[in-house]
């Protein structure tokens, strides 16, 4: 009697075993059908959709313009950054069908210290035209000039050593006599003095037909409306237009 339970038991034992390898079996199984269908999934979901492969390779073989400055070029106080006037300038291009993309790099409030110190992460665009609109801040906080002359000539060499084939455009800029008329006047000769020194083309003054103008400027009288861009994209466009090939 003892031996038949024992065998009975025994018999138990196995039949148990033979059933937990069955379950651990079809758990593998499931186990790994389902990996391969995430992995499906994912493979699938990786693919690479076309039309952002051709607007990829697109974006990659444009030439670029780097726009490089502050709250003007960045267009503080507008609603949307396309109507600064780099995204004005984006679209003449566009409409010339030319093979250039316009990066707006303005931050506003930036002084010329300020870009002088995030000038080599920029330049990791690569431009083919660099356009520098610099030293207005500057000018309105009464920084000494020697400083912002400094600056803005730290900037210009870093792009010329690192893209010597990159051509440059300094925006002049003009300030109100508040700091005085011999700081004004000498603020104001920067500019063209750096454009000639380093044989960069030349925007004699961004602000002009707008600086002054209450209804082409918001409320602060120092940044231009949408339509103050308007005008400023043709005071650069005037520069540009013949450099682009």
């Amino acid at each position: 009697m003892l031996k038949n339970n024992h065998l009975k038991r025994n018999s138990n034992n196995q039949t148990r075993t033979i059933f937990l390898k069955i379950c651990y079996f079809l758990f593998l199984i499931l186990l790994i059908s389902c990996k391969k269908e995430v992995t499906n999934k994912e493979v699938t979901s990786n693919e690479i959709n076309p039309k952002t492969a051709i607007d990829t390779t697109k974006n990659n073989s444009l030439k670029r313009i780097v726009f490089f400055g502050d709250s003007l070029t960045a267009g503080y106080g507008l609603d949307d950054i396309n109507e600064a006037f780099p995204g004005i300038i984006q679209n003449k291009i566009d409409s010339l069908h030319l093979a250039y993309i316009v990066v707006n790099s303005g931050v506003s409030g930036e002084t010329s210290a300020g870009g002088k110190n995030r000038i080599e992460w920029v330049l990791n665009q690569k431009p083919t035209i660099f356009v520098l609109e610099l030293g207005a801040n500057d000018g309105l906080r009464g920084v000494p000039l020697k400083e912002t002359k400094t600056n803005l000539q730290t900037i210009i060499t870093t792009v010329k050593e690192k893209y010597p084939t990159t051509k440059m455009v300094l925006a002049g800029m003009q300030i109100p006599p508040n700091m005085g008329q011999e700081y004004t006047s000498e603020f104001k000769n920067i500019f063209p003095s750096l454009a000639q020194k380093n044989d960069l083309y030349f925007i004699p003054f961004l602000l002009e037909n707008v600086g002054g103008i209450a209804n082409l400027n918001q409320p602060d009288g120092i940044h231009p409306t949408k339509e103050g861009h308007q005008v400023l994209a043709k005071n650069v466009w005037n520069v540009l237009k013949p450099i682009l090939k």
